[in-house]
């Protein structure tokens, strides 16, 4: 078991590599694709799956691998971890997320401190926070603990494409990516409706992952016992 200091030094560090990861490989990409968003994207999203399903399998055993509030908020609402370590994983994992922009912006001799112009905003935008953070969720909750650093990767990777927020699906990472000016940032602005809807997608996973697993249990229960 590890303590409380190990566990929030995994999820800083857990959240601050993710964010350099998105980030800095959108910078990279935008870099290098000539102005082809769909090429920027294509080596974004890889970089995102690759990195992501490295560090959901370090840092897994030591905190979980959250990276994201409302992945803890759903472990504290179903009782897998104590409620009163939300706020300080929370704090951590938007410190992390906030040093990886920093971080990528002095690798790539960028300005420091500053602040995404890129809107990401209206209901259709929304409507995908609630699909790709819901689906996260369901993954993380229904997927064989074996196999969910590899599914919650490719369910991301995915998402990437077919939400059309391409799927930050993390209040962490909208808010990291509000202090960088790059491909993978988003306006200040559109920050708290992204937080939001990420929060009612992952009520609504956690509303159906309670559904299934109620109908799994009523169906394992009408099952004849043959020793019986």
């Amino acid at each position: 078991m590890y303590s409380l200091p190990q566990r929030l030094g995994a999820e800083f560090l857990g959240t601050l590599l993710l964010l350099a990861i998105v980030i800095g490989s959108g910078v990279m990409a935008e870099n290098l694709s000539a102005g082809n968003n769909g090429v920027a994207l294509i080596a974004n999203t890889l970089a995102t799956v690759f990195g992501l399903y490295i560090l959901i399998e370090v840092f897994g055993p030591i905190s979980g691998a959250h990276f994201n509030p409302v992945v803890t908020l759903t472990m504290v609402l179903l009782k897998r971890q104590a409620g009163w370590e939300f706020i300080p994983y929370t704090l951590v994992q938007l410190a992390g997320a906030f040093a990886g922009a920093v971080l990528v912006h002095q690798m790539f001799d960028m300005e420091l401190l500053q602040f995404s112009e890129k809107a990401r905003t209206g209901w259709g935008i929304w409507t995908g926070e609630i699909v790709a953070t819901a689906g996260l969720l369901l993954v993380i909750l229904m997927a064989k603990q074996e196999r969910v650093s590899g599914m919650v990767a490719c369910y991301i990777g995915a998402a990437y494409w077919f939400t059309s927020s391409t799927s930050f699906a993390n209040p962490a990472a909208a808010f990291g990516r509000q202090f960088s000016n790059s491909f993978a940032g988003i306006a200040p602005t559109d920050v708290p409706a992204y937080v939001a809807f990420e929060i009612i997608g992952g009520l609504l996973a956690l509303a159906l992952y309670k559904l299934f697993s109620h109908n799994k249990s009523v169906t394992t229960s009408q099952v004849p016992n043959p020793a019986a």
